[in-house]
């Protein structure tokens, strides 16, 4: 069951939240959203079931990026990584503002890069906190 919200807030299993940094982040549910979204690309998936799984993505990455930020703020050393790391998290931002595309190739693509970053965050995220 899922509801539609406005543009500042993210929907994920009915439940509505306004703002990224309020909620706890959810390793399991998104490791499982990851999943489904990687497994569109074995058959011809609709591109309304594209853009619903595009949508979770996009919240889950909102979600992690507001941690990467404030980790590579206080954990990583000035110099070369800290623009490595800085340049991937404002390209994977600048990939969840991204739409679908035209097509449902274009769209299978931006989902298998949404589900692609949010793994590489959702691995940085769970290495930080031990899991």
């Amino acid at each position: 069951m899922t509801a539609t919200t406005t543009p500042s807030a993210t929907r994920e299993s009915g439940v509505v939240r306004t703002s990224p940094g309020e909620w706890p982040i959810d390793a399991e549910t998104i490791s499982r959203t990851i999943r489904q979204a990687l497994r569109l690309g074995s058959g011809r998936p609709e591109l309304g079931e594209l853009a619903e799984v595009a949508e979770d993505l996009r919240g889950h990455v909102a979600l992690l990026l507001v941690d990467a930020r404030e980790a590579a703020g206080h954990r990583w050393p000035a110099g070369c990584e800290v623009h490595r790391v800085t340049t991937r998290l404002d390209g994977i931002e600048q990939q969840t503002q991204r739409n679908l595309g035209d097509g449902a190739l274009s769209a299978h693509v931006h989902v298998h890069q949404l589900a692609r970053d949010c793994q590489w965050l959702l691995a940085h995220y769970t290495a930080r906190e031990g899991w």
